[in-house]
């Protein structure tokens, strides 16, 4: 991360602030403020001795830079990870070790972000645990209520880590789990990938950083995390403790609902002597380019199956890169359209809308969509309507407790049966 961020500051893609600033809500309100834009380092948080970065992954060209990639090559670098892991080197020494504490979570500086958090919430930490038997390991990201000194509340969706949780609960035993916080980011975005169940994140993030990734074994947690981490949490995930947990602000930029969720008892706080916190704004850019980008990897793969020829995917910002998507293909008969947003539709549950367009319009710009819109689309002939289809929790709009949603399809390309003229927009030849 370290030497990523140096890169950035060459580039003059990033802002120190220099002064005092709180954790309580004044480095949130600062996060907002630059987000989307340059990566924030926090030079002073008041109590604190530590400093803190945000925005890392806050636009797309740093994450393509991160995964050693661009615009038009970075879901074809995704794919090719999630299909080829690569196991990482392991490194007899590993940075994070150089000061061990006892757990004291009140000496982090976690931030608090938005006026109805219930407390401080680490947002960029990374769950590394072992299975049951001892067979593989996972890694992914999840956000972490500060509960007291040595406790955590976890919120654990039903993918792999859940799936691991459960298994061990069977057997009696707490899972045993090493948080990481501050790493480079493509291991952020390798673990965001969803690979199949058994395949370790962060030999896709290795494979995303060229072989270079290193990992070390953490002292008292049977898990390999990247040996040039900040700071790694030891501990486990109880097998029957559960609390409140929420509400949380997630990507739509609204609160999620309060649920029961497992805890974590933090055994002990591994750290650099220097270490720097890393935080990520809840519902803000490096939040959803984070959760959007994989995804869009996925679907442009499962269009691609679909038909032809695709030019390119987008999960928008307005739809938190993650309802609304926009796909460009190169249609070449009639019925492309809408099989390519059937398959948008079926790469990702959480997608609630999809528009696809023709290659001559710009996916990322929402005007040259809505002009598609406006100028090649008829609602009784070009609209799909899926309903009560699975869609995400995280939709307010939606059927929350059983996780239904309608779903659309908006095909707004050519017409096959007129001319095409009739529908380029007119140039003047000078």
């Amino acid at each position: 991360m370290r030497e990523f961020i140096g890169e950035e500051i060459v580039r003059g893609e990033v802002v120190e602030v220099d002064r005092e600033t709180s954790t309580e809500f004044e480095a949130a309100s600062l996060m907002e403020k630059y987000d989307g834009g340059p990566i924030v380092i926090f030079e002073r948080l008041k109590g604190h001795e530590c400093k803190a970065v945000s925005g890392v992954c806050g636009t797309r060209e740093r994450i393509y830079r991160a995964i050693g990639a661009d615009r038009d090559t970075y879901c074809a670098r995704l794919s090719w990870a999630v299909k080829n892991p690569t196991p990482p080197k392991v490194s007899e020494e590993a940075s994070f070790v150089e000061v061990s504490e006892p757990p004291s979570l009140d000496r982090l500086p976690v931030l608090r972000h938005y006026e109805k958090d219930p407390g401080r919430y680490i947002t960029s930490g990374i769950v590394v645990a072992r299975s049951a038997d001892g067979s593989f390991q996972n890694a992914s990201i999840h956000r972490l209520l500060v509960l007291g000194k040595d406790k955590l509340a976890i919120r654990i969706v039903p993918r792999h880590l859940y799936a691991m949780h459960k298994e061990a609960a069977k057997r009696g035993e707490d899972l045993q789990v090493a948080i990481v916080i501050g790493t480079h980011p493509a291991v952020y975005v390798g673990v965001n990938t969803s690979p199949e169940f058994k395949v370790d994140e962060l030999w896709v993030s290795n494979a995303l950083m060229g072989g270079s990734l290193k990992v070390a074994k953490c002292p008292d947690v049977e898990v390999n995390v990247p040996s040039e981490a900040e700071f790694v949490l030891e501990g486990e995930i109880s097998k029957d403790e559960v609390v409140d947990e929420g509400p949380f602000v997630d990507l739509t930029g609204t609160y999620d609902i309060v649920r029961k969720q497992p805890v974590v008892k933090v055994r002990r706080i591994l750290r650099r002597k220097d270490a720097i916190y890393q935080a990520i704004l809840p519902g803000g850019s490096e939040h959803k380019l984070l959760m959007g980008i994989p995804k869009e990897a996925k679907m442009y793969e499962a269009v691609s199956k679909a038909v032809p020829s695709v030019k390119g995917v987008r999960l928008t910002n307005g739809g938190c890169c993650w309802f609304h998507a926009v796909v460009s293909i190169r249609k070449q008969a009639e019925g492309d359209g809408k099989n390519a947003a059937l398959a948008a539709l079926g790469s990702n549950p959480s997608l609630k809308h999809v528009v696809v367009v023709d290659e001559d319009i710009d996916l990322n710009k929402a005007e040259e969509v809505e002009w598609a819109l406006a100028t090649r689309f008829q609602g009784e002939d070009d609209l799909i309507v899926v309903r009560c289809a699975r869609g995400s929790t995280l939709d307010p709009s939606s059927d929350q407790e059983r996780i239904l949603t309608t779903k659309l399809g908006i095909d707004a390309t050519i017409p096959w049966n007129k001319p095409r003229e009739k529908f380029m927009r007119a140039k003047i030849p000078f």
